[in-house]
């Protein structure tokens, strides 16, 4: 070999390890370099919510569960740093899914009760709610007192069967018991029923979105006051700080007004 073509060969050599060199550098990630270290991953929680309880919860077309619930708490996650997915599950059972750790949250409209909190852990409340009593425009009913040798639909184990036993009584043959309210509704409206006892959005909501079935609704000044707070597994305070700490920031920053304003209008 002459010495120009070892000349020009030692040439091309040194070319080919400049590039690798340079190639080697670009691909270096920028999450590698100093100062920048990577974001960290958000946590995904899994939410149950019985989704046939509109406006709080319902299910699309899709099978999307959406509902003011649904809004309430993925905005107080996004502002606590996490994300959640929410997954339809039946009523009866739901809170099992606590115990059992196929959820963390129950967020579902559940209200705060004395028998819950033994046995699960609630976030500060975040609606105010109360029983409705809904029935046909004719009945002759008009207070609380007129049901008890009524025919009265609620769903079961909820606030409103609570409500029904203690004006019927608990064994009483008279109190008959659904999957979901609207299931309830749908028989009062079909003449199977005398009234319906359960929470007011739920029943508002489809008197409102149901102007065929001619019901009406009344308030009794003998039901209390109740609210509804998202249910996490007894014992988990660190989630429940997190969903506290959300709460807390959408409601001094307007978020929850929004969300409240969208599905019952401007606060009273």
């Amino acid at each position: 070999m002459n010495t120009s073509r070892r000349l020009v060969m030692s040439t091309f050599a040194a070319t080919l390890l400049l590039a690798a060199c340079g190639k080697k550098e670009d691909a270096a990630p920028a999450s590698d370099a100093p100062g920048k270290p990577a974001a960290p991953k958000m946590v995904t929680v899994k939410a149950a919510a019985d989704a046939v309880f509109a406006p709080f919860e319902s299910e699309t077309q899709d099978k999307k569960v959406v509902g003011f619930d649904v809004d309430v708490l993925t905005a107080a996650a996004e502002r606590a740093g996490f994300q959640v997915e929410f997954v339809n599950t039946p009523w009866e059972g739901i809170f099992n899914t606590l115990a059992t750790g196929d959820r963390d949250i129950v967020a579902s409209a559940v209200t705060i009760t004395e028998e819950r909190k033994a046995s699960m852990d609630f976030s500060s409340p975040y609606f105010e709610a109360k029983q409705l009593i809904a029935t046909g425009e004719s009945a002759k009913i008009t207070a609380a007192a007129d049901l008890k040798s009524k025919k009265i639909g609620v769903q079961t184990g909820s606030t409103g069967d609570e409500v029904a036993q203690s004006l019927l009584g608990k064994t009483s043959t008279n109190i008959k018991r659904f999957e979901s309210v609207p299931l309830a509704l749908q028989e009062l409206q079909a003449g199977g029923l005398d009234a319906v006892i359960a929470d007011n959005g739920v029943v508002a909501h489809y008197v409102a979105n149901n102007p065929n079935a001619k019901l009406k609704t009344l308030e009794s000044a003998d039901f209390s006051k109740e609210f509804y707070g998202f249910a996490v597994k007894k014992g988990n305070t660190e989630l429940l700080a997190k969903i506290n700490a959300g709460l807390a920031k959408i409601k001094e920053d307007g978020t929850y007004d929004k969300i409240y304003t969208q599905y019952f209008g401007a606060q009273k």
